[in-house]
């Protein structure tokens, strides 16, 4: 008897998901509550774990494939024994352990170098890339000989092209002769060698999707001002190496700046609304969201309650969501809800940008590179750490004054950090 591998629940408004790589492959022996396969949604990865001890008996999703809620992704026979990868279907009964077996307990594999997708003597079960077979081609290389040395064993052009010049002593032969057409009057260079196409991962054509949705729904509208940090970084520099004692957490900019955006949220609560149908709905709650680069693109987990925080809760939870972002192992329910967001580019070097609204959202804060510039203070020239921000609003509900007054609001408190404290 076989248990099937079912898609489970992916969170609310989440019902397809996309299967990313299988961990284990037909005839690994699995144990209950070891990761089989990962799945992409629009919001976060996970993994789906095996229910019982077994072994693997067939994959029924493919990696790429769009898989709902549910859906059945491949089958678990009972017992430890080693199978034939994918040889009975589930309602066939699987031989017992007890029964003599000729072979070895250890899942059946394929002789090196002879997987049937065409895969090297390093991975029998993922095929190698498309350009690695373009290029085998043309030079008559025989992939079975060659080893993958990507994380998960595949077979890459590079793989290729290292085997081709370890395996001769001069420059690359040329390759195989094909029949040459007329010259056209004009050429047009091949670039087909110099070209990867690399599927978007469900994270990246959701943040495309709704990037798009955003300004096309939304009537986004950007302001601009300058902040002088020369305060912030006076206190950072005065009380950083106590707080880091005491609080066990950097002081960083991050903090300064959600109880200024909270308090001028308190000053103009528009900003901290969202339309819904045709009423606008207020909400009297700060929960902040913080925008997070990772590989497979920007995430924005939230700061809950930023208003009854302190500046230590919210530099440790702002360092926690981070790195749990990075390593891919936020929950659903810490990216969804958030009232207002602060991204913050200057960590890469930007000096000025204009950010796009977090729909539904309607107001977003970017903060850029801190620079030191020239400016006029009291009638004199000094020079100062002044830094860029930027507040994109959506005009449907947000009036240009009340966009300025609240980016004016901003700069005010993070001019003056002690009125943050008043504040709370």
């Amino acid at each position: 008897m076989a248990v099937e591998i079912r898609v489970p629940a992916l969170g609310e408004s989440i019902v397809d998901a996309v299967v990313g790589n299988w961990l284990k492959q037909e005839g690994d022996v699995v144990s209950q509550g070891e990761a089989l396969v990962e799945l992409e949604t629009d919001k976060i990865n996970l993994e789906v774990f095996a229910e019982q001890d077994g072994v693997l008996q067939k994959i029924m999703k493919q990696a790429g494939d769009v898989v709902a809620v549910g859906d059945v992704l491949g089958t678990i026979s009972e017992g430890r024994a080693s199978t034939q990868a994918g040889a009975e279907s589930s309602a066939q009964p699987v031989r017992a352990e007890t029964e003599p077996v000729a072979s070895s307990p250890q899942p059946a594999r394929a002789p090196e170098g002879a997987s049937a997708s065409g895969g090297s003597a390093g991975d029998s079960h993922r095929p190698p890339s498309p350009l690695a077979r373009r290029i085998a081609a043309e030079y008559n290389v025989d992939l079975s000989q060659v080893r993958g040395n990507s994380a998960h064993g595949r077979v890459t052009k590079d793989d290729v092209i290292q085997y081709l010049e370890q395996s001769k002593s001069g420059p690359l032969p040329a390759p195989a002769a094909t029949p040459i057409a007329q010259p056209a009057p004009l050429l047009i260079p091949d670039t087909t060698q110099r070209e990867e196409r690399v599927r978007l991962s469900r994270r990246r054509e959701t943040i495309a999707r709704r990037l798009v949705e955003v300004q096309h729904t939304a009537a986004m509208l950007t302001t601009f001002n300058e902040i002088d940090m020369s305060a912030i970084i006076d206190v950072r520099k005065r009380r950083k190496d106590a707080f880091k004692e005491r609080h066990q957490v950097s002081l960083g900019f991050m903090s300064f700046f959600t109880k200024a955006v909270v308090g001028a949220l308190k000053a103009f609560p528009r900003l901290n609304a969202e339309i819904q149908g045709n009423e606008m709905v207020l909400k009297h709650y700060y929960d902040i969201g913080i925008a997070v680069s990772t590989e497979e693109g920007l995430v924005v987990p939230v700061v809950r309650e930023a208003d009854r925080k302190s500046f230590a809760e919210i530099e440790r939870e702002i360092a926690d969501l981070a790195k749990r972002a990075r390593e891919n192992k936020l929950s659903l329910a810490e990216l969804q809800g958030g009232t207002f967001t602060i991204t913050n580019g200057g960590v890469f070097g930007s000096l000025m940008s204009t950010p796009i609204l977090n729909g539904p959202q309607v107001g977003i804060l970017g903060m850029h590179a801190i620079q030191e510039r020239p400016v006029v203070v009291n009638g004199q020239i000094v020079v100062r750490p002044m830094m860029y921000v930027a507040l994109s609003y959506d005009h449907r509900i947000v009036d240009g004054s009340e966009a300025v007054r609240f980016l004016v609001r901003v700069k005010e408190l993070a001019e003056d950090p002690e009125s943050l404290l008043l504040e709370g």
